[in-house]
């Protein structure tokens, strides 16, 4: 198990010293990787957690989507911690707001909005959500409710993004191994293997 004390230094995933990183203002494991506000799909108690800090109108993030969901769900042991990184403007800001403030439902209207093809308006997330049968005007009164926490938590992971150094989404950690940009499913294998101390067989896509 990672020493959750242990800091992660950005854009490398190699740790370093709590002195030195708090220096350097570097967010540590426990609060990327352990944030209690944050949503987890998959198994909370799981051996590997996998942050992956993404955009609902991001394609790469999209299209990674269902091998990402499928892997987890067949390997049964792995939590996987959804960092809404909203960067592609008000569409985005907007969505990840409403999912966030979807509570106990919050995996069924993230994977209502991850099916969609690419770029979105406000009114394109408001429409996908209601014809997936969550109501966004309720979901929009939810988000008022809870605005301090939920865009608290948008704050932290736009911090801890660039503090690592992202480009652009979708970035991962396999526990403290960063990985950037789309993964298939093979890449995501390896990288649980490989967070699990078993190193995979890399292999030239």
């Amino acid at each position: 198990m990672m020493n959750r004390r242990i800091l992660l230094v950005a854009g490398a995933a190699t740790l370093v010293t709590a002195g030195a990183a708090r220096a350097q203002l570097y967010p540590t494991v426990e609060e990327v990787l352990f944030d209690p506000e944050i949503p987890v799909i998959g198994n909370p108690k799981g051996d590997v957690t996998i942050a992956e800090f993404f955009d609902y109108q991001c394609p790469y993030c999209k299209r990674g989507h269902p091998d990402l969901l499928d892997v987890v769900r067949e390997d049964g042991n792995v939590r996987l911690v959804m960092k809404d990184w909203p960067i592609f403007g008000e569409p985005s800001v907007h969505a990840a707001s409403l999912v966030l403030a979807a509570g106990p439902d919050y995996e069924a209207v993230h994977n209502a909005l991850m099916v969609t093809p690419g770029r979105l308006t406000k009114d394109e997330v408001d429409e996908t959500l209601s014809t997936a049968g969550h109501d966004p005007e309720k979901l929009l009164s939810n988000f008022r409710k809870d605005r301090q926490r939920i865009e608290g938590i948008l704050s932290r992971n736009m911090d801890q993004a660039n503090a690592f150094g992202f480009k652009g989404t979708p970035a991962f950690l396999f526990n403290t191994k960063i990985h950037y940009g789309a993964l298939d499913r093979h890449a995501i294998l390896v990288a649980i293997s490989e967070a699990r101390g078993q190193p995979g067989r890399q292999k030239t896509l």
